[in-house]
């Protein structure tokens, strides 16, 4: 009976606060909303109900204020006596002795960087060890452009794009790398490394595919590393196994019936091996299996092509067929920064979503202004430009590959820079490691100019017989940095083999380039054979 009367009395009560809440004004559309999202969805209601409760609570909370003080406060004595107990930590560790001594033998290029640099010691240098192929940064053409855009923006925009970083003149270099590249747009990015490494995570996210060479390069990496995405690696510019992995990406997904984004990544040329990739079969591939393509352009943009506009000038590809073209403003335009360029859909949606052109300061204007001046000096004229650093990356390869019997050239014929690696017969005969390697080409770089034993630069010494004041002619040269697999990339065990990167340039008659030529293989003759190099008998040059 008790129940009974219990459940009467809540009834009761439940009709009188129905009734009374009836005659609010609005009740009747709040109780329709109610019922039907109820019938449609509990879950929300009751998420809605939480969201109120809590709402009603946090006005209701009491204030409090920020303004009280939780700490001791100090006397002035034992704040002076805190200031001077203080030492300053360093903001980098002190040199080792050998640091010491190596900063000491760097030499110093006095005024500015070209195909001939003047050192502090009064000795000139030709400069090999440069990716101004085309002597750009001497053209007076471009000089002037620049020293007035300099007077007129100043050093730099001080603030990010899309605010009020963004200038006239950014607009028009990106309406100008468009135009070149024949897309229907382009964004600039005001560094050049963080371009793809940005590129790629705003379109790749979680649970997304992405095929990818072995051999790309390190900018790359982190982009593939930061998208957190699924990564499949094919074997270094082998499109057949590109095209395994891709068909079992495509049947694996059907299977599942997931449909989630899918891209290749790759080079056009490989910053590894200098190797030059297939782009017709590439977009082959990405029509038949419904892959999209992110081609990085740094290295054969301004390179390739009759005019330099790169792989798809060079192979006769339609650009538009490529969903993104990357590249690099501060290479063969000696200028800065980096460009991706597509259809106006992936740049808009880079303006808002990759993290290095919304979250760094823009390109300064007169970085934007040089690339734009420097598309039209080689537009003008490709055959001064691009012709005769062609013709020097020919004389400088005849003198390496075919006459050393130590190194081959692994660059395809149109790349500038040439990547020198010993020789697999060579390696196999003095069953040479990586680390051996490396060595040796440390000795040959030692041995071209052995005061400059810097890691990833070397100078070769030859006498100028030109020179009435007998001063000394220099070959400046590099090492390919080694790459390794990254930590956060570990399913790839690619690692590119050690070798001597020369960068040839425009800026030097084809006699200068072929004495650099002669210096270099003469210098690797002497390395490898010198005694105790030559230890298991490899017959000597």
């Amino acid at each position: 009976m008790e129940l009974q009367e219990l459940q009467t009395l809540l009834t009761e009560w439940l009709d009188e606060a129905t009734n009374a809440f009836q005659k609010v004004p609005g009740s009747a559309v709040l109780i329709r909303y109610v019922r039907s999202s109820y019938q449609n969805d509990p879950v929300r209601s009751a998420i809605e109900l939480v969201l109120v409760i809590f709402f009603i609570r946090y006005l209701m909370s009491p204030a409090y204020s920020t303004s009280k003080q939780n700490f001791i406060k100090l006397t002035d004595d034992e704040i002076d006596e805190l200031v001077e107990e203080w030492t300053p930590e360093p903001l980098v560790p002190d040199m080792t002795a050998l640091e010491e001594m190596e900063a000491e033998r760097l030499p110093v290029i006095v005024g500015p960087t070209g195909p001939k640099c003047k050192l502090s010691n009064g000795r000139t240098v030709t400069n090999l060890a440069s990716y101004n192929f085309y002597n750009l940064n001497a053209n007076e053409q471009i000089k002037e452009k620049a020293i007035q855009t300099l007077r007129t923006y100043g050093v730099g925009p001080c603030g990010p794009p899309q605010f009020y970083g963004t200038q006239d003149v950014h607009m028009r270099t990106e309406a100008d790398l468009a135009n070149y590249l024949g897309t229907e747009g382009c964004i600039v990015y005001a560094q050049a490394f963080s371009t793809i490494s940005s590129v790629i995570p705003a379109f790749l996210k979680r649970g997304d595919v992405v095929v990818a060479d072995r051999a790309v390069n390190y900018s790359i990496r982190r982009g593939l590393e930061i998208s957190r995405s699924n990564i499949k690696w094919y074997a270094h510019n082998d499109l057949d196994d590109l095209e395994r992995i891709m068909q079992k990406v495509a049947a694996d997904q059907a299977r599942a019936k997931k449909l989630t984004r899918r891209f290749i990544v790759t080079e056009a040329l490989f910053e590894t091996t200098g190797e030059m990739n297939d782009l017709p079969r590439l977009i082959e591939l990405k029509e038949k299996y419904k892959f999209r393509i992110i081609l990085d352009e740094t290295w054969s943009f301004g390179v390739l092509g009759r005019t330099g506009r790169g792989l798809t000038e060079a192979q006769n590809v339609d650009p538009t067929q490529v969903d993104m073209i990357v590249g690099s403003l501060a290479g063969p335009l000696c200028a800065g920064g980096g460009f991706c360029a597509g259809p106006k859909d992936v740049v808009e949606h880079q303006r808002l979503t990759a993290a290095s052109y919304t979250f760094s300061a823009a390109l300064p204007a007169m970085l934007a202004i040089t690339a734009s001046e420097s598309l039209h000096v080689i537009q003008e004229n490709p055959e001064a430009t691009l012709g005769v650093c062609r013709e020097n990356a020919r004389l400088m390869r005849a003198q390496l590959d075919p006459k050393s019997d130590w190194v081959i050239c692994t660059s395809a014929p149109e790349n500038p820079i040439l990547l020198l690696v010993l020789k697999p017969q060579v390696v196999e005969a003095r069953r040479l490691t990586v680390e051996d390697q490396e060595r040796l080409l440390q000795e040959c770089a030692d041995e071209v100019c052995p005061f400059f034993p810097f890691d990833f630069s070397i100078l070769s010494c030859t006498n100028n017989p030109r020179s009435a004041s007998q001063t000394t002619s220099l070959s400046l040269a590099s090492r390919a940095a080694p790459i390794t697999t990254h930590a956060g990339l570990k399913d790839n065990v690619y690692t590119a083999t050690p070798a001597l990167k020369v960068c040839v340039t425009s800026g030097l008659s084809k006699k200068e380039t072929e004495k650099a030529g002669i210096a270099i293989r003469h210098a690797i003759t002497k390395v490898m054979t010198k005694k105790g190099n030559n230890k298991l008998g490899v017959p000597t040059a």
